[in-house]
Formats: C-alpha cells, structure tokens, sequence
C-alpha cells in the first residue's frame, strides 16, 4: 500500500525534479507575446518598459515605442510583467423611450402639445492608472 502510493504520487516528482528548468525561464518563454513587460539588465539603475516580442531559450525580445532590442538572457537582472490589462473601460447606455412610429410625430411642434421625441442616455467611463503594477516573473538566479 505504502509502494503503490510513493509510486503514484511521489516518484513522477522526484524524477521529474532533475529535468526540470533550474532558475524558472520556462515561465518567461509561456508569456503572450504583446504583454507588457520590465526588463532589467544587470547593472542598471531603471529597466526598460516595453511589449514582448519573441522569447527564445537564451533572449529575450522587445519592442519599444522607437526600437526593437534583444536582450541576451545572461544580461537580465529580472523581468516583471503587467498580468492583466492597464486599462479598464466601461460603457453603460440605456434604450431610447417613447420612439415615434412616424417621421411626422417625430417633427418637433409649436405649443405645449408637441410629443416628446426620442431620448436616453449614455454614460462613459475611461480610467488609465499612471504606473502599471508590474509583478515580477523571473530574477536571476543567485551564483550567476
């Protein structure tokens, strides 16, 4: 009993751990291409804000406003990301109200008995935060 349940549960995890990617940059290679990110280079003071482009097993490739660069793996310091989207919308708008079923009803007319024409309202809403909250998703692994 004891066999059969370290061979179903804790064998494929002690020999899966050898083969597996030692400093995480299998987690930089599944990110979206477009997503925002941080890169990092050893050394520096600020890290370069720009989208993914491609990620290869040893760079990685972005895309600024002016330039495309490719940072070698070995020169990052770390790479954070923006997960979700930096901006948030939304739209609210409701049904119009008493439509005429005639163009002529619709005509605005003279006195106090003209029929009210169509109305509603619409409402928009547009926020963009001023720094986007990255979240860190690699560093360089210590001893490297």
């Amino acid at each position: 009993m004891l066999r059969r349940f370290f061979l179903s549960t804790l064998a494929p995890l002690v020999f899966a751990a050898p083969f597996a990617e030692k400093d995480g940059w299998d987690k930089v290679m599944h990110l979206n291409p477009g997503t925002e990110v941080r890169v990092t280079k050893i050394g520096a003071r600020f890290g370069i804000v720009a989208k993914l482009y491609e990620t290869t097993e040893d760079s990685v490739i972005i895309t600024t406003k002016t330039e495309q660069i490719s940072v070698p793996k070995d020169q990052i310091a770390r790479i954070e990301f923006v997960p979700g989207p930096a901006t948030s919308r939304t739209t609210r708008s409701s049904s119009v109200d008493n439509l005429p079923v005639d163009k002529e009803a619709a005509r605005p007319k003279p006195g106090p008995s003209r029929t009210p024409g169509p109305s509603g309202s619409a409402s928009t809403t547009y926020s963009r935060s001023s720094k986007p909250a990255f979240e860190l998703l690699w560093t360089r692994p210590r001893g490297n």
